[in-house]
C-alpha cells in the first residue's frame, strides 16, 4: 500500500553521521524484491583455488601491468614517461576508450583478481578525493569498516572540494567518464565475472560501507557509483528476462511439435538454458536487492541534496527501463515522498523522472494508484517558488492530462489556467501548452473542416476562437491580453494567426448554428487580434516578460517577415471594413487603429492597393470628426504619423489628406474661438463645445505632428489670457489650451535646434516662452484643480527644457532661451507641492475602502500626486530650484514613506552627489523645521517621550543611514551638519535667565543620531565647538531638563580617544583618560605604523577642512 504522506524526517544523532533518518516499517522494506536471498552480501573470504597459477610479477603481466607499473603491495608508481599510472588517472584524462580500459582491467582480473580488485577499490577511494591508498595487506587482512576508517583518517579535509564537486570542463568530463566506466564494466562482465560470487560481492560491500561514511565525499561518490552500478544491473536483468521469455517460447514451440518431429536433445538444451538464465536472474536480483536496501533506502533521504537527487534520478531510470520489475507502488512511493523535498533540485529530479514514465501511455495503468495519491501534490507544485520546478510540474500535469482526461478535476485545471498570466515566461508558456491541450486542440479536424465548409466559413477554427474569447473574459484579467497571447504563441500559433477567421467572426453575420458575438465579446476579440498581430510583427514577448529583445535566428527572422506580409495583405483590405462597422465605438476603434503600425507599408505600392489606402484614410478622417475621446484621437494621430513616413512612396498621398484635415480643423477652431470670445459671458454650451471639441482634436495631432504653420499658439494664448482676466474660462478648454500651447513651443524649439536660427528667431521664441510661463504661473492660483495641476506640470517641464542644460553640447548660441526661476516662482511651486501632494486622504474616501471603483480612483489620484512630486524633484536635482527648498520635501520622508518614499530617497541621493555639504545643510534644515513646528504646537516644554519627538528622531536616524559606511567621503558634510545643529540649539537664550536651558536645546537629542557618522578625531573637534556655546553652569547641570545636552556630549565622547570620559571631569580628566587608553594599547608593528602614518597625513588635511567648516 502506498501512502501520500511525507515520512518523518529526523536527524541521525546516534550514529553522528551527516545523514537524515526516515522512519519506515520493516514491511515497507520487505515488499521490495521477491525475497530470494541466496547468500549474504559482503566481501567473502578468499575461496580455495587449487588450480590457480602463481602470481606474475608486474613485468610479466598483460597490458594493465605495463600501463600502471604496479608494485607488489598494490601501490602504483610512475613509469617515468608521464603516462597515467592509476585507473583513476586513466578515467580522469579519458584519452583511452572506456571499452579498452575495462578490457584491460578484466584481463588483469583473470590473472590476479585480488590485485585487480585492489586497483578498483583504490579507484573508488581516489575518485572521492582521498589521498590515501589501500595496500594489499589491508585488503587481505582488514574488514571494509576498518579500511574505510583508515582512509577517513588519511582524508585531506582542508578543502571541501572533491572530484564530483570541482567545477571546470575536466572534472565535468571526469564525472561522465566515471559513470561510463561503471556501466561498461558491468556490461563487459555480465556473462561470467559478475556471477563469480567475489567481484560483485566485494564492490557492493565496499560501496555500501562508503555510502554510510560521515565523510561527504565518500558518501557522494559511492552513492553515485552504486546507483550507476544498479542501473547497469537493471539492464542486465532486463536482458536476462528477455532471453528467458525467448527461451520459454522456443521450448513451448518445440514441445508442441508432433512426437516424430520433436527433438528431445534440443528440449533438454532449452531446459538447461532456461535454468541457467533463471539462476543468473536470481543472482542479479540478489545483487540489486543488496544495493537497494543497503544504499538507496538510506541515501535517498541523505542530508545532502545532490545525493538525494542522484537516487531519485536513477530510480526513475530503473522504472522506465524495467517497468515490469520496478514500476510498482513499492518503488514509486519513494518518488512520491520526495516530491515534498525541501530542495528544488531534488523536486526537479522527481518531476523529470515521472515525466519519463507518463510519456509512455502503456504505463498509465501501473501509475493509476500513484496518480490518485500524489496528484494534489503535483498540481500544487505548479506554484512552486522555484520557477524551474514549477515549469516541470506544469509539463507533468500536461502529460497526465494527455494520458487520461478524467485524471484531473476542473479545480485542478483551473489552478494551472491562471498561470498563463505569469510574469515568468517559461511558466506561462508551459501553462499555455496545458491550456492548448485542454481547450484549444481539435479532436476531429476533418469533421470540423467539413462543418466549417457547410456553414460557409473558410476556417474551421471559429469555435476555438470563440472559446479563447470566453476564456479571456472569464479570467477577469482583461488588461493582460498580450500575456495570454504570448503564453499560447508556441503551442497555438496556427489558431492565433488565423486572422481570416477572426475577421469573419467580426464582420459577417452568424450562420445557422452559431451564436451572435456579444458587444463585450467583440471588444475582447479585437483586443486579442491586435495582440496576435503585435506578437507576429515584433517577434518578442510583451513588456514585463523576458530580459529584453533577443537576436532572432535566420529561421525566426524569415517567419517574422512572412507573418508581417501575411497580416499586411489581409488587414489592408479588412481594416477599413472593420473601422466602418465599429466607427461609433471608441474602445474598439482605438484598438483597431493600432494595427497599421505593424504593416509593411511597401505592400500598398507593390500590390497596387492604393484604393484600400484611400478607404483607410477616409475612415480615419471620419473617426476624427466623430470622436473627441483622447485615446481615439491619439491613435488617429499616430496612424497618420506612421503612414507619413518619408521612406514610403505613399507619404505624399497621406500628407495631403492629413493637411486637408488639419486645415479644416484649424479654420473651424479659429472661427469658434472668435465666436466664443465675442459672446463673452453670454456664450452658450454650443459655443463652448465647438471650441473644446476642435481644440481636443488639434491638441492630439499637435503631439505627433508639427502644426506651427497653423499658428495655434495665438488663439490658445488668447483663451488663457481671457480666462485669467475674466475668470470664467471652462476648465477643459483651459487644460487643452495649456497643452496645445506647450506642444507649439516645443515644436518651435525643435526647428531652432535643428537649423541655424537668427537672433530674431531666438528673441521671438523667448518672448513666447516668457509669456506662456507667466500665464502658467498665474494659473497656479486657478480655482480648478485640473487647471492648476496642468499648469504646474508644464511649468516644471519648460523650466527643465529651458534651463542652463539647454546650452550644453556646443549649443552656446541658445543662451538667450535659458530661463532661471526667480524666488517668487520657486516658492509658488513649493507651496503647490505642499498643498496638493502632502495631503491626507479624505474621511469620505477612507469610509469607502470596499468600493472597487473608489479604490481605483485612489490609486489614480496617488499616481498623479507622485508625478507632481517627481516633476518638482527633478528641478531640485538639476539645480534649477535652490536645494534648500528640498527641506520641505525631506521632512515628509517618514510620514509619507509608503506613497513617496522612493522618490524622496532618490532625490536625496542625487542632491548629495551634486553637493554633499549643501545636502547636509538641507537635511538638518528639514529637521529644524519639524522641530520648530513642534515647538509652535506644544510650546517650549516638550515631552521628549512623545510620538512626535520620537518621529523626528527616527527621521534623523534614517537620514544618518543615507550617509553610508564611508566616513571619509562624508566627513566634511557630517561636520557641517553638526555645526548647524549646535548653532540652532543655542540660537536663542531662555528669557528666564542663563540658568535655564535654551528653548531649542532639546534639538541636541535629535542631533545625537548623527554622532555615529563622525570619525573619532572629528568627535573631539565637534565637542570642542560645542563647548564654545556652553557656560560653566551648563557643564555642571544634571537635571532632566538638561538631558539632551548630556546625551549629545556622551555621544561625542563615546568611541573617541576619551572612551571613558566623565561628563563632569572637564579637560584635565580627559587628558588623563587619553593617557590611560594609550598605555593600554598593544605595540604596533613597524610596517603598520608606517601605513597608519600615511593615512594620518591624509586625515590631517581633511581635519583642517572640518575645522574650517566649524568656523
Amino acid at each position: 500500500m502506498i501512502t501520500s504522506e511525507l515520512p518523518l524526517i529526523q536527524d541521525s544523532v546516534e550514529s553522528g553521521q551527516d545523514t537524515v533518518s526516515l522512519s519506515m516499517s520493516m514491511s515497507e522494506l520487505d515488499d521490495i524484491g521477491d525475497g530470494k536471498t541466496k547468500k549474504k552480501r559482503g566481501r567473502p573470504g578468499r575461496p580455495p583455488a587449487p588450480n590457480k597459477k602463481p602470481r606474475k610479477s608486474p613485468s610479466e603481466k598483460g597490458p594493465m601491468g605495463v600501463q600502471r607499473g604496479r608494485k607488489a603491495n598494490g601501490m602504483s608508481q610512475q613509469n617515468g614517461e608521464g603516462d597515467p599510472v592509476t585507473l583513476f588517472e586513466v578515467v580522469k584524462q579519458g584519452k583511452s576508450a572506456m571499452q579498452s580500459v575495462v578490457d584491460d582491467w578484466i584481463e588483469s582480473y583473470k590473472q590476479d583478481r585480488d590485485l585487480a580488485l585492489l586497483d578498483l577499490i583504490n579507484f573508488f577511494i581516489q575518485c572521492s578525493g582521498c589521498k590515501g591508498t589501500v595496500r594489499i595487506e589491508m585488503f587481505r587482512n582488514m574488514q571494509n569498516a576498518e579500511i574505510i576508517r583508515k582512509m577517513t583518517e588519511e582524508f585531506d579535509e582542508d578543502s571541501g572540494d572533491y572530484p564530483l564537486t570541482i567545477s571546470g570542463p575536466l572534472w565535468k568530463k571526469f564525472r561522465y567518464n566515471f559513470c561510463e566506466f561503471i556501466c561498461v564494466l558491468i556490461r563487459q562482465c555480465q556473462y561470467s565475472i559478475i556471477y563469480d560470487e567475489y567481484m560483485m560481492d566485494t564492490v557492493i560491500s565496499l560501496l555500501t560501507g562508503l555510502s554510510d561514511s560521515q565523510v561527504r565525499a565518500f558518501r557522494h561518490t559511492s552513492t553515485l557509483a552504486a546507483m550507476k552500478l544498479m542501473t547497469a544491473l537493471v539492464n542486465v536483468a532486463l536482458n536476462l528476462s528477455i532471453n528467458q521469455d525467448n527461451t520459454q517460447r522456443q521450448y513451448e514451440a518445440e514441445r508442441n511439435k508432433m512426437a516424430g518431429k520433436r527433438a528431445n536433445e534440443k528440449l533438454e538444451l532449452l531446459l538447461q538454458r532456461r535454468k541457467e538464465l533463471q539462476e543468473n536472474q536470481d543472482e542479479i536480483e540478489n545483487m540489486m536487492n543488496s544495493i537497494f536496501k543497503g544504499i538507496f533506502v538510506h541515501r535517498y533521504r541523505d542530508a545532502i541534496a545532490e545525493i538525494r537527487a542522484i537516487c531519485i534520478e536513477e530510480i526513475g531510470v530503473w522504472m522506465k527501463m524495467y517497468s515490469d520489475a520496478f514500476l510498482n507502488d513499492s518503488y514509486l512511493k519513494y518518488v512520491g515522498w520526495t516530491l515534498h523535498d525541501r530542495q528544488g533540485e531534488v523536486r526537479l529530479k522527481c518531476l523529470k523522472a515521472l515525466q519519463n514514465l507518463y510519456t509512455n501511455r502503456e504505463l498509465f495503468p501501473k501509475l493509476e494508484l500513484f496518480t490518485n495519491r500524489f496528484k494534489d501534490r503535483i498540481v500544487s507544485m505548479t506554484l512552486d517558488k522555484e520557477y524551474d520546478v514549477a515549469v516541470e510540474a506544469i509539463r507533468l500535469v500536461t502529460l497526465i492530462l494527455q494520458g487520461s482526461e478524467d485524471a484531473l478535476s476542473n479545480e485542478d485545471c483551473e489552478n494551472v489556467y491562471h498561470l498563463v498570466y505569469s510574469a515568468h515566461r517559461p511558466v506561462a508558456v508551459a501553462a499555455g501548452e496545458f491550456l492548448h491541450r485542454k481547450l484549444f486542440s481539435r479532436h476531429d479536424p476533418q469533421a470540423e473542416e467539413a462543418l466549417a465548409k457547410r456553414r460557409g466559413r473558410s476556417s474551421p477554427n471559429g469555435n476555438l476562437i470563440r472559446m479563447l474569447v470566453l476564456f479571456f473574459l472569464e479570467s477577469e484579467l482583461h488588461e493582460h491580453a498580450a500575456y495570454l497571447v504570448d503564453s499560447l504563441w508556441e503551442s497555438s500559433q496556427e489558431l492565433l494567426k488565423d486572422w481570416e477567421c477572426m475577421t469573419e467572426l467580426l464582420l459577417e453575420e452568424p450562420v445557422q448554428g452559431e451564436d451572435v458575438l456579444l458587444e463585450r465579446q467583440e471588444s475582447a476579440l479585437i483586443e486579442l487580434t491586435v495582440c496576435t498581430i503585435r506578437q507576429a510583427a515584433e517577434a518578442h514577448p510583451p513588456v514585463g516578460r523576458g530580459t529584453g529583445k533577443r537576436v532572432l535566428t535566420a529561421k525566426e527572422r524569415k517567419m517574422q517577415i512572412d507573418d508581417k506580409n501575411k497580416l499586411t495583405e489581409h488587414f489592408i483590405m479588412a481594416l477599413p471594413m472593420l473601422l466602418s462597422k465599429y466607427q461609433t465605438d471608441a474602445e474598439k476603434i482605438a484598438n483597431l487603429l493600432q494595427i497599421p503600425q505593424y504593416f509593411d507599408l511597401d505592400v500598398y505600392s507593390a500590390g497596387r492597393m492604393e484604393k484600400h489606402l484611400e478607404a483607410l484614410l477616409k475612415q480615419i478622417k471620419f473617426v476624427v470628426e466623430k470622436h473627441t475621446d483622447t485615446e481615439v484621437l491619439e491613435a488617429c494621430s499616430k496612424t497618420y504619423s506612421i503612414l507619413c513616413s518619408e521612406e514610403y512612396t505613399i507619404m505624399n498621398r497621406v500628407d495631403i489628406a492629413h493637411s486637408q484635415l488639419i486645415d479644416e480643423l484649424a479654420d473651424r477652431f479659429n472661427h469658434s474661438v472668435e465666436e466664443l470670445l465675442q459672446a463673452g459671458e453670454e456664450a452658450d454650451d454650443d459655443d463652448i463645445y465647438n471650441v473644446l471639441s476642435t481644440l481636443k482634436r488639434l491638441t492630439a495631432f499637435h503631439n505627433a505632428h508639427d502644426l506651427t504653420r497653423w499658428d495655434l499658439f495665438g488663439n490658445c494664448y488668447r483663451l488663457l489670457r481671457t480666462g485669467i482676466e475674466q475668470g470664467s474660462m471652462p476648465e477643459q478648454i483651459a487644460v487643452q489650451a495649456l497643452q496645445c500651447s506647450h506642444y507649439s513651443i516645443l515644436w518651435q524649439l525643435v526647428k531652432i535646434t535643428e537649423g541655424a536660427p537668427s537672433k530674431d528667431d531666438l528673441l521671438a521664441l523667448r518672448r513666447v516662452v516668457k509669456s506662456f510661463l507667466a500665464v502658467c504661473q498665474q494659473c497656479l492660483s486657478n480655482v480648478n484643480t485640473p487647471v492648476k495641476e496642468q499648469a504646474f506640470m508644464l511649468l516644471c517641464d519648460l523650466l527643465m527644457i529651458f534651463s542652463h542644460q539647454l546650452t550644453t553640447g556646443s549649443r552656446e548660441g541658445l543662451q538667450p532661451l535659458v530661463f532661471n526661476p526667480d524666488s517668487t516662482l520657486q516658492n509658488e511651486l513649493l507651496n503647490f507641492i505642499l498643498d496638493h501632494v502632502f495631503i491626507d486622504q479624505d474621511d469620505e474616501n477612507q469610509s469607502m475602502e470596499g468600493d472597487e471603483e473608489d479604490e481605483a480612483n485612489k490609486i489614480e489620484a496617488l499616481h498623479k500626486r507622485r508625478n507632481l512630486l517627481a516633476a518638482f524633484s527633478k528641478l531640485i536635482i538639476y539645480d534649477i530650484v535652490d536645494m534648500p527648498a528640498a527641506a520641505d520635501i525631506f521632512k515628509h520622508y517618514m510620514k509619507y514613506y509608503n506613497d513617496y518614499g522612493d522618490i524622496i530617497k532618490e532625490t536625496l541621493s542625487k542632491t548629495r552627489q551634486t553637493d554633499k555639504i549643501l545636502c547636509a545643510k538641507t537635511l538638518i534644515l528639514s529637521l529644524q523645521q519639524l522641530f520648530n513646528e513642534l515647538i509652535l504646537d506644544q510650546g517650549p516644554n516638550l515631552d521628549r517621550t512623545s510620538s512626535h519627538v520620537s518621529g523626528i528622531k527616527e527621521l534623523a536616524r534614517r537620514f544618518a543611514l543615507t550617509f553610508g559606511l564611508d566616513q571619509i567621503k562624508t566627513r566634511e558634510a557630517v561636520a557641517t551638519l553638526h555645526k548647524d545643529g549646535i548653532e540652532f540649539a543655542f540660537k536663542y537664550q531662555n528669557p528666564k535667565g542663563p540658568e535655564y536651558p535654551p528653548p531649542n536645546l532639546a534639538f541636541l537629542e535629535v542631533l545625537c543620531e548623527f554622532s555615529s557618522k563622525l570619525l573619532r578625531q572629528d568627535k573631539k573637534t565637534v565637542h570642542s565647538y560645542l563647548e564654545k556655546f556652553m557656560t560653566e553652569q551648563m557643564m555642571e547641570r544634571r537635571e532632566d531638563i538638561w538631558l539632551p545636552l548630556i546625551s549629545y556630549r556622551n555621544s561625542l565622547l563615546t568611541g573617541g580617544d576619551e572612551d571613558r570620559m566623565s561628563i563632569t571631569s572637564g579637560s584635565s580628566s580627559s587628558k588623563a583618560a587619553s593617557v590611560r587608553s594609550k598605555k593600554g594599547r598593544p605595540p604596533l608593528h613597524k610596517k603598520r605604523i608606517e601605513v597608519m602614518g600615511c593615512f594620518v597625513c591624509g586625515v590631517v588635511v581633511l581635519q583642517r577642512r572640518v575645522w574650517r567648516a566649524l568656523g
